[in-house]
């Protein structure tokens, strides 16, 4: 199976992944379950690319496994913060400006969307799965990477939950751990993530995937991460102002004296 077809085989399953979160979150009037799918849409994508692609059983491992741990872990995870939470006010936004009939109009505007961005930023799991070569050194760099940004990402989430936790952090930054290195050290482990997959579809010679890492960093900076986390944030937590001037945005390093 060629590249291009064994990247399209994956499509159908993703819409299909696409409708039943769409289903469960209009039966819960909650959009924003749509996040809880968004790591599995991944999964079920590499899944597919293993089925049908000619890769080694070596290989295969490899992807399942570093697909497997980071899509479950924060699915879960956003899975126990958000399924009796009430809707994110994102996704109050979005139902704000598309009544009436948003319940329908979601359906392609929120969870079709996803699966279809999922689908492209999963260029370089099929990439990687599509050719019969050995691994080699790109595959475990890339390897590395990825362990290394979903450990990043679950220790950040772990520290935000405990934090959160504490009715005596109400409306307070959390400024502790890697939140003291970075002011969004979850998104940063997403890049990571998102960088170590290119660099095991580079070992495959798919260059051309640049454009997933790239996109993701993109989307993670300036579209539905950091900016817009950050838009009016201020105006929220008082204390975030002074959170700012100490602390990175996104990469991390040492906190700055005000």
């Amino acid at each position: 199976m060629s590249l291009p077809v064994l990247w399209l085989a994956a499509l159908p399953a993703l819409l299909g992944l696409g409708l039943v979160a769409w289903a469960v979150a209009t039966v819960r009037r909650n959009a924003g379950l749509v996040d809880v799918f968004w790591s599995l849409f991944y999964l079920l994508a590499t899944l597919v690319y293993a089925a049908a692609g000619p890769a080694p059983a070596a290989r295969v491992a490899l992807l399942l496994l570093l697909v497997g741990v980071w899509s479950l872990r924060l699915a879960g995870y956003l899975a126990r913060r958000n399924w009796s939470a009430p809707e994110d006010r994102r996704y109050r936004a979005i139902r704000a400006r598309n009544q009436p009939g948003f319940a329908w109009k979601s359906l392609y505007l929120v969870f079709g969307l996803q699966a279809l961005l999922a689908w492209l930023l999963s260029a370089p799991l099929a990439a990687a799965l599509a050719v019969r070569a050995p691994l080699g050194a790109p595959e475990f760099l890339g390897a590395l990477v990825v362990a290394f940004g979903t450990t990043w990402e679950s220790i950040a989430d772990a520290q935000l939950a405990r934090f959160k936790a504490d009715p005596a952090h109400s409306g307070r930054v959390m400024d502790r751990g890697l939140w003291a290195l970075s002011r969004h050290p979850n998104y940063f482990g997403e890049f990571c993530v998102a960088w170590g997959f290119f660099l095991i579809a580079l070992g495959a010679g798919a260059w051309w995937t640049l454009f997933a890492p790239a996109l993701m960093s993109f989307l993670l900076l300036r579209v539905s991460g950091v900016s817009l986390l950050e838009k009016d944030i201020a105006e929220r937590r008082p204390g975030y102002r002074d959170y700012v001037a100490r602390t990175n945005a996104f990469f991390p390093a040492p906190r700055r004296r005000p």
